[in-house]
């Protein structure tokens, strides 16, 4: 059993600041990729930034320059600064990662997601 437990959402005004926490914990082998999605209102789930264990990110064009992701692989976490925080990342934000767990087998595992909402 893995869970990933996200925090950090909230209410921010534009061009302000969060940041987002996502742990996994349980039967945990190791880890590849962690990263971050978002969905808003009506739209599709995209991606946001993805980090692999040895440290290559990838981010959406749209968040490039104002979001850095980074992961702590002793404690299993993956963060996502936000900064420059802009109305149309308004979304609820989803960690995932693809997790090897100690049957050897590999699964990707999603958080319950947590709210980001950017407006004056």
């Amino acid at each position: 059993q893995v869970q990933l437990v996200e925090s950090g959402g909230g209410l921010v005004q534009p061009g302000g600041s969060l940041r987002l926490s996502c742990a996994a914990s349980g039967s945990i082998f190791s880890i590849n990729v962690m990263g971050w999605y978002r969905q808003a209102p009506g739209k599709q789930r995209d991606l946001v930034a993805t980090m692999t264990s040895g440290g290559s990110t990838n981010y959406a064009d749209s968040v490039k320059g104002r979001f850095t992701i980074s992961r702590d692989n002793a404690k299993n976490t993956v963060y996502l600064q936000m900064n420059s925080l802009k109305p149309e990342d308004t979304a609820v934000y989803y960690c995932n990662a693809d997790i090897v767990t100690t049957d050897y087998y590999e699964y990707r595992y999603w958080g319950q997601g947590t709210q980001v909402t950017v407006t004056s």
